[in-house]
């Protein structure tokens, strides 16, 4: 039989899970990079930087249905690089890793939409949506 969780777990595990992004004094970060996203978020971060987004604390609102949203969107910077956003980061005001994941332009299902994947020096570019959700079974 295969395991499956009640809303009341999955509520729990994304808000443990979104919670470690406040850790630390300051905020969270996200980092947009180009390439593909590593195998694991244990692995050193791969591709160029292009921008970098400082998040609000708390950084994600309390979850429902499974699923926490990325707080106070939409969230903007500007490009430190040129190239394709190809994955995020998110790493806590200390510095360590929390979780990456898949970016997509709004609308294109992406655990982070931005309103572009495209990002140029000094352009702003936005996050319109982040989800951290957690599977039923």
């Amino acid at each position: 039989m295969a395991i499956r969780l009640s809303t009341a777990t999955r509520n729990a595990a994304a808000d443990a899970v979104v919670d470690l992004a406040d850790a630390g004094a300051g905020a969270a970060t996200i980092q947009l990079r180009t390439g593909s996203q590593p195998a694991t978020a244990n692995d050193t971060a791969t591709g160029t930087l292009l921008a970098t987004f400082t998040l609000v604390k708390p950084a994600f609102g309390s979850a429902s249905a499974g699923a926490a949203a990325l707080a106070s969107t939409p969230r903007s910077t500007t490009g430190a690089a040129a190239g394709t956003a190809g994955w995020w980061r998110m790493l806590d005001s200390n510095g360590a890793t929390v979780m990456d994941g898949s970016v997509t332009a709004t609308g294109g299902g992406g655990d982070l939409e931005l309103n572009t994947t495209t990002i140029s020096v000094g352009v702003t570019v936005e996050i319109t949506a982040g989800t951290v959700t957690m599977p039923a079974g």
